[in-house]
């Protein structure tokens, strides 16, 4: 018996962090009848102890039953937008680990545990899985080359940044969940994701997974254009939420720069002739001037406010008690 005690315990010890770790995995869906069933026993196979949560979005083919048949908990989230379903996801879900993937079969689930033991391993708060498109069909050229680009903006605008910011493959820490404001509705929360990561200065990494074609039947409901924009727009009102100064500063020198190009022309006239004879473009610069000072102005005074909520975030997020796995 004694023996037996010891090999279990020293078995325990051998076995890997995330053997100790509740996980859940949480896939948000969309008339995704034609995949669920497979990725929910794709992850089954490769994190057995996980538990698989299922939130249906709304969907009108049957993809609640195909989850439910394939063993999956599921639920309902009436709020149409990914944004909203990660929201309540969030809100609901309790575990140690969380590993959120979209529900169209497009992801490696075999890439899963290797994700979950670096996150583990390093004390990580976010692993993002950056797609590795072996067929070209999986990733159009539309989305790649909007992909690109917005994680160029986004690493120009907060710093270092990730290989794809727009992965829908992640893997958080209890921490980086339970502080996350999740205000997004849309397409636009994997952006929201990255830039709080980003300014809260979380320790995060990065793992290369394959990413394959939807299969026939599956629909994509990005749309390259209209999410892309949104994308844009959320990326430029976080970076006035997050920096303040820097945005209204840039504002104050374009309209400074405006008024001085107006004002030359009237300074030279009276530095000539002593007169001033366009009064209302001199006004008009005057006014411009005025608007360049307050929007400075303004840069200070939101940059103390956000200063603020960036040590509540923080403090918040230092809460949480970070995971540790015991023998």
């Amino acid at each position: 018996m004694i023996v037996t005690s010891y090999r279990e315990k020293a078995i325990q010890q051998l076995e890997p962090s995330s053997a100790k770790a509740r996980i859940a995995v949480l896939v948000p869906c969309y008339n995704e009848q034609a995949t669920i069933s497979e990725v929910v026993r794709d992850f089954r196979a490769q994190l057995p102890r996980a538990d698989i949560h299922v939130y249906d979005n709304n969907s009108n083919d049957g993809t609640a039953q195909a989850a439910q048949a394939a063993g999956a908990f599921v639920h309902s989230e009436r709020r149409q937008g990914k944004g909203n379903v990660v929201r309540r996801m969030f809100a609901d879900v309790d575990a140690d680990v969380y590993v959120l993937v979209d529900g169209d079969g497009t992801y490696d689930a075999a890439s899963a545990p290797k994700m979950v033991d670096q996150l583990l391993e390093e004390n990580l708060d976010m692993v993002v899985g950056c797609r590795a498109h072996a067929q070209r069909e999986a990733y159009r050229r539309g989305h790649r080359f909007g992909n690109i680009m917005l994680t160029r903006f986004v690493a120009w605008l907060f710093g270092k940044s990730f290989t794809d910011i727009l992965s829908g493959y992640r893997v958080f820490s209890r921490r980086f969940v339970k502080s996350f404001p999740a205000l997004s509705k849309g397409f636009e929360t994997e952006t929201e994701l990255t830039v709080h990561a980003l300014e809260l200065r979380m320790p995060v990494g990065e793992v290369e997974t394959p990413y394959g074609v939807r299969p026939q039947g599956s629909v994509s409901k990005l749309s390259t254009y209209r999410d892309g924009l949104r994308i844009l727009r959320l990326i430029l009102g976080l970076y006035k939420h997050e920096r303040p100064l820097q945005f209204f500063a840039a504002l104050a020198f374009v309209l400074a720069a405006a008024a001085i190009g107006l004002m030359v022309p009237v300074i030279i006239e009276w530095l000539e002739t002593g007169l001033v004879r366009r009064f209302p473009t001199a006004i008009l610069s005057t006014g411009i001037v005025i608007l360049a000072s307050l929007s400075l102005t303004a840069g200070v005074i939101l940059e103390t406010v956000t200063r603020g909520r960036q040590e509540v975030r923080r403090l918040t997020y230092l809460q949480i008690p970070l995971f540790r796995a015991r023998p």
